[in-house]
């Protein structure tokens, strides 16, 4: 007596996936492809498609660039970090983020192949949402993915920018958002907020993660605080009288990398920032109007790592 077995139907994505194998690693045309999959040749080019939109298929640069070597060695040596990456920059764009987007990405896959449970904390904005979008889809039950500020404003609106429940949805892993808005109304009710069972579960993991990815925020009229709704512009400027350099998860620091006491930062909901000598917090962060912020950091050594591109490098170490 034999017995059968019975296998699942192809999913869209194991289409996609087969697709995007035979177009960018054998080789084939888009009519081999649909003669090979037994489909017309408008689905194969949809399937390739697809493959590139879900990340099922990336292109990674293996030729290590000696200046982009040489540029994360003077970072290393100036800033003492633990880790410097830097890749090539578009001189027509040089705020562009799809390469260290996808730098950072690869940086977040080389621990979430560790078979051991590993913790990971992320903040929030453009550069972390690229990052996640750059994520290759994998299956890692095993760790776990904690957010470290608020994801709702003070209306209760989510923020537009979280990559928690984005990430864990790629990757398989459980998840643990920040059940709060990212500044509280006054220092009472931060009291009452961070005194939350589920709150303090969730920095608790935020203070012990192996790996922190985190944006940097600028300050000015133009900063993402401002933009966002998170600050007044006249809290903007009494900050910038004040000497502030720059923001990671709305905790705002001067120029030499120390976190502010103000009216602002006394309602940051965020958990607090872990200390960069004891654990590896990455920066991934672009462009001229960051260098200010992006040093600030660096000299404070509130992050032990930084991922960017030619241009910022350069002008972090002129």
């Amino acid at each position: 007596m034999t017995t059968q077995r019975f296998s699942s139907p192809p999913t869209r994505l194991d289409e996609a996936a087969r697709a995007g194998w035979l177009y960018y690693v054998a080789g084939n045309t888009q009519d081999e492809i649909a003669q090979k999959m037994g489909v017309s040749r408008q689905t194969a080019q949809r399937l390739v498609a697809m493959a590139m939109a879900e990340r099922l298929v990336k292109v990674r640069l293996d030729h290590p660039i000696g200046r982009c070597m040489d540029l994360a060695a003077a970072l290393t040596d100036r800033y003492g970090l633990r880790l410097a990456e830097v890749v090539p920059s578009d001189p027509a764009a040089p705020d562009l983020l799809a390469g260290v987007a996808s730098a950072a990405a690869g940086l977040l896959e080389k621990t979430l192949r560790s078979p051991d449970p590993k913790i990971i904390a992320l903040g929030t904005g453009r550069a972390l949402k690229a990052t996640v979008e750059a994520l290759s889809r994998m299956d890692c039950p095993q760790h776990r993915i904690v957010s470290l500020l608020g994801n709702m404003m003070s209306d209760g609106q989510a923020t537009a920018y979280n990559a928690v429940i984005r990430m864990a949805d790629r990757v398989g892993a459980p998840h643990y958002p920040f059940p709060l808005p990212v500044l509280a109304e006054d220092e009472a009710e931060l009291a009452v907020l961070h005194g939350q069972k589920s709150v303090r579960h969730t920095l608790a993991l935020c203070a012990k993660a192996d790996l922190t990815l985190v944006g940097v925020g600028p300050i000015g009229p133009k900063a993402p605080l401002v933009v966002d709704g998170f600050m007044t512009l006249d809290e903007m400027k009494e900050l910038v009288r004040a000497g502030a350099a720059g923001e990671i998860t709305s905790w705002v620091y001067d120029a030499d990398g120390q976190v502010m006491d103000s009216p602002f930062t006394r309602r940051v909901a965020s958990a607090p920032l872990p200390r960069a000598d004891e654990r590896m917090v990455v920066a991934v962060a672009v462009g001229e109007g960051k260098v200010p912020a992006i040093r600030a950091a660096l000299r404070g050594q509130l992050v032990s790592g930084l991922v960017t591109n030619e241009a910022t490098a350069e002008w972090l170490l002129r």
